[in-house]
């Protein structure tokens, strides 16, 4: 892996004409302050102009000389740690730009003081300055980028101060500060703090703490309900020997404790308590917070490469926010999406993710020992004794993953957080300083310090001597001339993208993770800026999302044509770029090239891109050549390339070529199938009938689950039947439907998409059904055991037959199967039972036209298969005067256990079928319907007909008696028969019953 690339992220580089030598400086929106060395006391203000000119905008005393300064873009304010008569003052500069215009006047004031009465109109064109005392002497400060709070490092405590926006009138707004929150942290002195979105990251010179203030709870009383402090976990009293103690036992030694990193809830144990002290005037949006522990990092003096290091300390603690990406012109709020905290040792330098998980992203190893750096969201700048450098960074790949946690999938990928990082740039500078950052510019001070370049020219001298006379050298420089102050230009994204991408080339054929790394560099690179809050606003939108699909295809074309573990990645970097398969073959595949290779990574993509429903349709001439490809390189692949919608325009002879070299190779059903799919296409029967003839049925219906698209295809987003499917319909219906119940029963197609495509296939209306999806329908009833189907399927077969009756309406083709073999092939289908044979013997002729249709659906009815409750509507249609809707009322009443009514609608209706109805129904615990219910009915309907109604006398003489008389006793059965009653006729019965009692 190449460390160093040696790119040139640097361009033109200015002087920016300071008076006096610079002591510190920073950054503002468009301008830069330096704060000089001499006692003059001022503080210089430079406005910023394109390719970094520099143009003074005027200046102003401070209280004294500035020991630490910083600017916030929220508010626009200034604020310095100033130093006067051996104490420090915490200033902050408001409406400093005022100066510039010509005006001298300054307002001093103390935070929080009232301005109602004191602020006029003429008083808005002045600057002022607001002084914030405190208990401690500030020692560091930070604003947050976001709000504009401040934050400020005392021993042992950081104040934070909120930014207020005072309207004073609706032409005048002012701005001040009120001292919100004190965080009192014992036994440490801050070096160094930073602030942003709530987070805070402190840093002591040889440990990190970063903490976050999280809101707990509004309006509420806050002496009873806010938390006032975290306290760290105490050390037990035989937790071990103190420092002390192993100093009193081990004089000769320098005991150095081990470094230690605690991250998330862990980082609890760094025993460092916490404790708040809210100082704001308490009111109705009054906030509580309560401190969380992100993370605690302990270093120690340690041996580094470029011997021990005396100065070991941490330095350049920063935190840098990412925000939401914006999608709309009219977004004007920017929303934090990720944040990173940078720190470094002299030596090495490391970055965290500050999130969900609080984890290191990336470590930088410095060539030599580091003074300063500082991080942007593209690159880390470090500044060393003769060097500034450049480093690449991981947070727009982080911050992707935090905006879309399924970024690294099929559809959409970004290079991963672990990439090794590297260095694009070592330009050397003498004696280089300090070093800060803003927009596209680096302000950068050098010294050069006349013993440094002297010892510089010397062959050989040791590190620890030069280190000396390092120190020695810059100890008394500071009179002497040779300083500069440079604003340097970082070149524009797009130059530096492409760059990269021409350095990438050298490595292409050389060093494959090289060109692949450089690469993702690059995409990295644009992701960042993109992901800029004034990225909709740039002039280079447009390039930079050209770009950025640029390298999405350069990145494909790696992954394609490399040989790499990562191939897959080859399909989302290609549908991120939008090209097509056209095009990407294009890149990919050299014309006349017979002995080209293809890698994994492009059979991936293009098996994916075949195998998904895309509208795009290759040409001839491209189908041929994936053909190719896949023969050569993935061979059992073709079957399935083949039934592609995208392969539409493919020449079938050519097709059944690669196909029948294949099949010598390794023969399959789904290859034998591709074969019968496209002679269809070509009109060859012989051809079709010799494939389709090489396996038997069930075979060839088990192979459409290999490959669904032989049967149908996506075109315009519907999928419609193909030419294979129509003809199986004509051909072979009964193959046709049992691959449909295959697909279905393997999850390969929905119950409604079958519906759709027998429909469509049989060109059928949306509201009718045609005969073919009721035999698919019954066929499925044959194999389902999903219940909440199976009752689908139930209802819609009924509903079918139904119809049919009730419409007088015939099946438009003849139905696959008879009732009987539905009732030898399903358990749903069920006997039909002799009285509704009975009663069916004496329909009327036009019924035998639906016999089928009629007979199906008593099949259904006389099985226990059917929700008979959820079947009443659809059976609704049925005429109850003929004898079909006398069965199926009959049949219904019997299922939902009304025996009663159902033996008085057949005495009605047709008593010839009572008895066998009584015969088949009325066993077990119904039979007591016999003589409670069938016996006095008879007598009393015979009773009222008389001798008129030989079946009534029939069933109650030949049937109905005999069963009462063997199942009751002969008093029960006697009181039974009606007083009025023929003698004659009864006691035959009666003697029989008498008889079995005797016998008995």
């Amino acid at each position: 892996m190449v460390q160093l690339y040696n790119l040139h992220p640097f361009g033109s580089q200015r002087v920016v004409p300071c008076k006096q030598e610079p002591a510190h400086f920073c950054c503002g929106q468009d301008v830069l302050f330096v704060a000089s060395t001499a006692a003059s006391c001022r503080l210089e203000v430079f406005a910023v102009r394109d390719q970094g000119r520099c143009e003074p905008m005027g200046s102003f005393a401070t209280l004294g000389p500035v020991l630490r300064m910083a600017h916030s873009s929220a508010g626009d304010y200034l604020v310095t740690i100033e130093e006067k008569s051996k104490a420090t003052f915490l200033r902050a500069y408001t409406n400093w730009r005022c100066m510039s215009a010509g005006s001298s006047r300054v307002c001093v004031r103390m935070v929080g003081h009232k301005m109602e009465e004191s602020y006029s109109e003429t008083w808005k064109e002045q600057m002022s300055v607001v002084e914030m005392p405190l208990s401690d002497p500030p020692l560091c400060i930070s604003c947050c980028p976001i709000n504009g709070d401040l934050l400020v490092g005392c021993k042992n405590k950081l104040v934070v101060f909120c930014l207020k926006y005072l309207v004073i009138n609706q032409n005048l707004t002012v701005l001040d500060f009120e001292r919100s929150l004190i965080l009192h942290i014992d036994n440490l002195i801050p070096a160094e703090v930073a602030f942003c979105a709530r987070h805070i990251a402190i840093t002591t010179e040889l440990d990190v703490l970063i903490l976050k203030l999280e809101l707990v709870q509004q309006n509420v009383d806050r002496t009873e309900q806010c938390p006032q402090g975290v306290n760290a976990p105490e050390k037990t009293v035989d937790g071990g020997p103190s420092t002390h103690t192993l100093q009193l036992e081990l004089e000769e030694f320098i005991i150095c404790q081990k470094p230690v990193e605690l991250l998330g809830e862990e980082s609890k144990l760094c025993e460092i308590p916490i404790t708040l002290e809210s100082t704001e005037l308490p009111t109705e949006e009054t906030k509580c917070f309560q401190v969380r522990y992100l993370l605690f990092r302990s270093f120690t003096p340690d041996q580094s490469p470029f011997g021990f290091c005396e100065e070991t300390k941490l330095h350049s603690v920063q935190l840098l926010p990412v925000y939401q990406t914006a999608y709309e012109e009219t977004e004007n709020k920017r929303e934090l999406l990720s944040l990173f905290c940078f720190f470094s040792l002299p030596h090495v330098g490391y970055l965290y993710s500050i999130g969900k998980l609080v984890e290191v992203i990336s470590t930088y190893q410095y060539s030599e020992k580091s003074e300063q750096a500082v991080l942007t969201p593209q690159f880390l700048h470090v500044i060393t004794s003769e060097n500034l450098q450049c480093f690449t960074v991981r947070c727009s790949a982080a911050a992707a993953r935090d905006e879309d946690p399924y970024i690294d999938t099929t559809v959409k990928a970004c290079p991963p957080v672990t990439l090794d990082v590297c260095t694009l740039r070592m330009q050397l500078f003498i004696g280089p300083r300090a070093i800060c950052h803003f927009k596209n510019h680096i302000i950068l001070l050098t010294k050069a310090d006349t013993e440094d370049i002297t010892e510089r020219r010397k062959p050989t001298r040791s590190m620890l001597s030069r280190k000396a006379d390092s120190i020695k050298s810059r100890t008394n420089s500071e009179s002497e001339p040779g300083w500069n102050l440079y604003i340097i230009n970082t070149v524009s994204t797009i130059q530096l993208y492409r760059e990269m991408v021409d350095y990438s080339r050298t490595y292409e054929n050389v060093k494959t993770e090289s060109c692949i790394h450089l690469l993702s560099e690059a995409h990295l690179l644009i992701r960042a800026a993109m992901m800029d809050p004034d990225f909709l606003k740039s002039d280079e939108k447009e390039e930079l999302l050209r770009a950025f699909r640029e390298s999405c295809a350069f990145l494909g074309d790696c992954y394609s044509r490399f040989d790499t573990k990562d191939y897959h990645l080859a399909l989302p970097y290609y549908r991120m770029s939008g090209l097509s398969m056209t095009e990407v073959l294009k890149r990919l595949v050299s014309e006349g090239d017979e002995t080209q290779t293809y890698e994994k990574g492009l059979i991936f993509y293009l098996t994916h891109s075949l195998n998904e429903d895309l509208n795009e349709e290759l040409s001839k001439e491209s189908g041929n050549k994936v053909l190719q490809i896949f023969y050569l390189a993935d061979p059992v692949q073709l079957p399935h390339i083949l039934c592609s919608p995208c392969m539409r325009n493919i020449c079938p002879l050519t097709a059944v070529k690669y196909l029948q070299k294949v099949e010598k190779m390794m023969p399959s059903v789904v290859l034998t199938l591709t074969k019968a799919f496209l002679a269809v296409k070509m009109g060859d029967l012989i051809m079709y009938e010799h494939e389709m003839d090489s396996y038997k049925e069930t075979i060839l219906a088990c192979g459409f689950i290999g490959q669904p698209q032989l049967l149908r295809q996506p075109k315009e987003g519907i999928l419609m039947p193909t030419e294979f499917a129509v003809h199986l319909k004509e051909m072979q219906p009964g193959l046709l439907v049992a691959a449909t119940v295959a697909l279905h029963e393997n999850s390969k197609i929905e119950l409604e998409e079958a519906d759709t495509f027998f429909k469509m296939l049989c060109s059928n209306s949306e509201n009718t059904i045609p005969q073919l999806l009721v035999d698919f329908w019954e066929a499925l009833l044959v194999v389902c055991s999903q219940e909440e189907i199976l009752q689908e399927l139930l209802l819609r077969v009924t509903s079918q037959y139904v119809w049919r009756i009730s419409k007088k309406q015939l099946p438009e083709t003849k139905p696959l199967k008879t009732t009987e073999d539905l009732i030898n092939s399903c358990n749903h289908f069920g006997l039909i039972f002799p009285w509704v044979t009975s009663i069916m013997s004496m329909g009327c002729s036009s019924d035998k036209d639906y016999h089928e249709d009629i007979s199906r659906l008593q099949s259904l009815l006389c099985s226990h298969s059917i929700n008979i409750a959820s079947a009443l509507p659809v059976l609704e249609p049925l005429p109850e005067a003929d004898n079909v809707g006398l069965t199926v009322r009959v049949l219904c009443n019997t299922r939902l256990g009304k025996y009663e009514e159902a033996i008085d609608q057949l005495l009605l209706r047709c008593p010839d079928a009572a008895v066998l109805y009584a015969q088949h129904e009325l066993k077990g615990d119904k039979k007591a319907l016999w003589w409670n219910k069938l016996l006095p009915e008879l007598c009393k309907r015979t009773r009222l007909t008389g001798n008129d109604c030989p079946v009534l006398i029939s069933s109650l003489r030949a049937e109905t008696l005999s069963v009462v008389a063997v199942e009751l006793e002969l008093r029960d059965f006697v009181s039974l028969l009606p007083e009025d009653g023929t003698a004659a006729f009864f006691l035959p019965h009666v003697l029989h019953c008498s008889q079995k009692k005797l016998m008995t």
